[in-house]
């Protein structure tokens, strides 16, 4: 698996690279609405096949999962606010315009500072579902113990 890159935006990998094949595609449809989490809420942007674009806002002080995805990468761009991004055990600070890059399986969290973060999150893969997030630890009690994460 690749590294967390800050402040640089890779081209899109091939279906052959970072992200898996894209021969069958999964999506769920995109919503209008803002669905509400503990942390903030995200709402979708846009999506098609093979890709789906995301806006999270995570209100100050407060931080999402340590997650990982089997089935797709994210490229997340800091909209607005500061904050701290995590990925497979590098923390690096977190500024509005900075990119990242999260590749499949890698574990990653984002943690809002003194004001809301607001991240443009980009997925690729074959599964662009909810249901691709496994979590390791969550400050709202939301970890399910599975045989990946014992």
């Amino acid at each position: 698996m690749g590294r967390m890159v800050p402040n640089a935006m890779p081209p899109v990998p091939a279906a052959s690279e970072s992200c898996p094949e894209q021969s069958i595609v999964a999506t769920e449809s995109a919503s209008e609405s803002r669905t509400e989490r503990p942390w903030g809420w995200f709402e979708t942007l846009a999506e098609g096949e093979g890709y789906r674009v995301k806006r999270l806002r995570i209100l100050a002080g407060l931080r999402i999962s340590l997650q990982r995805h089997l089935h797709r990468c994210e490229h997340w761009i800091i909209a607005s606010g500061h904050g701290q991004i995590d990925c497979q055990g590098s923390s690096t600070g977190a500024a509005s315009g900075d990119t990242f890059f999260i590749p499949i399986g890698d574990l990653h969290r984002a943690t809002a500072g003194s004001e809301d973060l607001e991240i443009i999150e980009v997925q690729r893969g074959l599964l662009l579902s909810e249901a691709d997030i496994e979590r390791f630890d969550d400050d709202f009690g939301r970890v399910v113990k599975s045989h990946f994460n014992l």
